[in-house]
């Protein structure tokens, strides 16, 4: 039944991604991006990448022997997290299995890649209110409250302070919920059921150390600065003009709204809607907002294949050397 809600979703999703293609016009659309061209291309590429960084730091730091030699493995698992989430037509939990996964095929202890990966997941959300707040502020004094804006306000308004409760809970579930801990963990993994006790005690050592969390939730709030960053510079390198606080503004209601949407892989559909919507409130065409999310998806892509195919390499050979050494005991 989840399954066929989810297709359901992403079908509906393309159809709404089509229907805008078509209704803003295609030849707008491939004009935005061919005046982009490769060289825009390589630059938003390469500060996806910085990305990784900022976001494997934010995971590496809520690690109490985490040190600069591993944060490779944790810039790996992020990628494959974030690859697994924007290209496959899958949720965004089986991102987080996927990512612990890859970080605890290179050596990190199955408990504490996946206690790590909730820490995260929960220290981002975190630093994702304070930018739809951030934002939230800029659409105000940058609109005022007219109309749409208004009711757009108000959404990210009570969006946000329901975010901030749950944010909460989950922390308390997380530190004080055996059951909680055991079904989590039995829903990340098959066998971490089993030793839930483990799953627990990791979560309880990370937020045992405070300043880690707080360290994450910073560095996870200077990269969605980042994500706007990103964004900014790519529709400056298509020719249209807009400030950085503009696009922080953007971006902020953007994620927001996929966050609602989160039973939509990828968000496809939400999120080139969401850019043609509001890219006129600060006066750029709506169809540099669907040339951007396509752009944004390519790029995605181009980074995301080969880091799935490795990862699918290594589990491929983690499987191989699982089934010879059991062989070899027989």
């Amino acid at each position: 039944m989840k399954k066929t809600v989810i297709l359901v979703a992403a079908a509906l999703g393309a159809l709404a991604a089509v229907y805008l293609v078509i209704d803003i016009g295609f030849a707008a659309i491939a004009a935005a991006i061919v005046s982009f061209g490769w060289t825009g291309f390589a630059v938003v590429c390469t500060l996806v990448i910085v990305q990784f960084a900022l976001l494997s730091a934010a995971w590496c730091v809520l690690v109490p022997n985490c040190t600069l030699k591993s944060w490779p493995t944790f810039f790996w698992g992020r990628a494959v997290r974030d690859s697994a989430g924007d290209i496959l037509p899958l949720t965004q939990l089986a991102g987080f299995v996927f990512g612990a996964r890859a970080i605890a095929l290179r050596g990190v202890p199955t408990t504490d890649a996946y206690a790590s990966t909730i820490v995260d997941v929960t220290a981002e959300m975190l630093a994702q209110i304070l930018f739809v707040i951030v934002g939230g502020i800029i659409l105000f004094y940058s609109l005022g409250l007219h109309a749409l804006h208004s009711r757009l306000l108000v959404s990210l308004f009570f969006g946000c302070l329901l975010a901030a409760l749950g944010a909460v809970g989950f922390i308390i579930l997380q530190n004080r919920g055996h059951e909680f801990a055991e079904g989590l963990a039995a829903r990340l993994h098959p066998k971490m059921g089993a030793h839930a006790d483990a799953f627990a005690r990791s979560i309880r050592a990370i937020y045992a150390a405070p300043r880690r969390v707080i360290a994450s939730v910073a560095i996870h709030f200077i990269a969605w600065l980042g994500i706007a960053f990103v964004g900014w510079v790519a529709v400056r390198l298509i020719g249209a003009h807009v400030s950085y606080g503009s696009f922080v503004a953007i971006e902020s209601a953007l994620s927001a709204i996929r966050s609602a949407a989160v039973i939509v892989p990828s968000a496809i559909g939400v999120q080139e809607a969401t850019y043609a919507m509001l890219m006129p409130l600060f006066h750029v065409c709506p169809e540099i907002g669907v040339a951007l999310s396509l752009i944004r998806r390519s790029c995605s892509v181009a980074i995301g294949v080969p880091v799935l195919l490795t990862w699918q390499g290594l589990e491929g050979r983690q499987a191989l050397a699982v089934r010879a050494r059991r062989a070899a005991e027989n």
